[in-house]
Formats: structure tokens, sequence, C-alpha cells
């Protein structure tokens, strides 16, 4: 949405879904209990004004709690702190708990926190996007056939995610493995692996919620969404695919 915003819807296009899900709330059990003891708090998101932060800064309002989105005090410390930092100062007790993707999740469970809050359970059907594939409007442009191809690459892999879901979390943990150095620990994937969803569905519906929760949140003025998804393509490709077509919800280019 900002790269979009701030190019004046010049520079990007959403072409597909890419992930759903795999959110939480994770927390010190010894601290926090209930959704109420929240208040006074020390939690963390990835990053001010990320999806995770905004959709906890939105939880906080509908308590009736306020905090101040540009710092994060108010009734609830809301600590904007990396991913990769976040379980050590949860082990420090620098903060009592963490609205966090997956793998970050599972891995302060392994560390003793506890699942307060699973992000799903405040979306329809526990579908909200995560991540999408992009392509810059000049590359799709001028190789629309290149575009196709990667598009019915990633429909197949995700059917064969969905179909062989122990392979694909070996052959996902095996590349981390490559890329990093350092392979999950089955203490973590396991739990976390199934609770993120694949899916060719950009989910286009839940982009604007979350836009319209961080316009609440004063971290975004209000944008002109309008053309940033182009699901043309990716429509044709299910549709070969014998697949049902996606929705734009009414933000597809013109």
């Amino acid at each position: 949405i900002n790269g979009y915003v701030k190019s004046k819807g010049s520079n990007l296009r959403i072409i597909s879904g890419s992930a759903s899900g795999g959110v939480k709330l994770v927390v010190n059990p010894d601290k926090i209990k209930t959704l109420d003891d929240l208040k006074g708090k020390k939690i963390a998101t990835p990053q001010k004004g990320n999806t995770q932060d905004i959709a906890f800064l939105n939880w906080i309002s509908e308590k009736g709690w306020t905090v101040d989105p540009e710092s994060g005090k108010g009734d609830v410390s809301v600590v904007r702190t990396d991913n990769k930092v976040t379980p050590d100062a949860f082990k420090q007790g620098s903060i009592d708990g963490a609205w966090v993707p997956e793998p970050t999740a599972s891995k302060l469970v392994s560390d003793g926190g506890s699942v307060l809050l699973d992000e799903g359970s405040l979306w329809p059907e526990n579908k909200f996007v995560i991540t999408n594939i992009i392509v810059s409007q000049k590359f799709l442009k001028e190789h629309p056939d290149v575009v196709e191809a990667v598009l019915r690459g990633t429909v197949k892999t995700n059917e064969w995610i969905h179909s062989n879901q122990d392979k694909a979390k070996a052959s996902a943990n095996a590349r981390l493995l490559a890329e990093t150095g350092k392979a999950l620990d089955p203490k973590v994937i396991d739990p976390a692996w199934p609770s993120i969803s694949v899916t060719d569905d950009p989910l286009a519906a839940t982009l604007k919620t979350q836009s319209d929760w961080a316009v609440k949140a004063k971290l975004l003025e209000k944008p002109d969404l309008a053309g940033i998804y182009d699901l043309t393509l990716l429509n044709k490709v299910l549709k070969a695919a014998g697949k049902p077509a996606v929705s734009d919800a009414g933000l597809g280019a013109r």
C-alpha cells in the first residue's frame, strides 16, 4: 500500500495472493492470563505501521483503550521490535508479549510463552492477507508472458504444498538452512507451519480492511487503492487449471 500510494499508483500491481494467517498474540503466562490483563503491559510488534502493528492498534481501540500510534505509549505500551530481537527481549522480560507472525510466534511459545489470541479469529473464515505477489507495472506491460509463466508456477506450487504438507515443510526448512545457515527447530516449525495457509487468492477485501485500520490509527492518509490489483493473468491461469476465479474487491486495474 505504501509503495503504491507514494508512487501515485504508478509503480506496482498485486497480481496474486501468496499466504494468509500465521499471526498470534503470545504472552508471558505468569504476567498475562486474560486479554484484559494486557492493559499496562509491554507488547511488541515488528515495526510501526506494519500489518501486525496496525491489527494490534485496531484491537486495542476496539477494547476502548488508547495508544499514541507514533510513540506506542498509552494504556498498552506497543514496543516496535525487530522479529529477530523479540525472542531475546521476551526471555529477558523487557516485553510481556508480542503480536507477531510465524515463526516468531512459535519461537516465543517454545521459550515459555502462551498463545492468547490468533489474529485469524478476528477475520471472516479466519483468512487475511499476510503476503502477496507484486510486479512492477512496467515489467507487467512489457513481459506479460513471463508474468503468466511465474503465476502458472506459483499456482502449481501452492497446489503441491496443499497436497504434500510434510514434504513442503521439510523443503522450506532445508531452504532456510541453505539461505541462513540455520534451520528451524521442530518445536518451532511444527506448530508454525499449519497456522499459515498458502493461497492464490490475494484476499483483496482484507487488504482494504487493513488499509482502513491504518487510516483509523492515523498512520496512513486515506489512500486511493483503485488499480492496485491486476488479477487478469492469475484468473486466466486459474481457469486453465479448472479453478475458480478470485476477486479484486473492486480495486482492480481498469
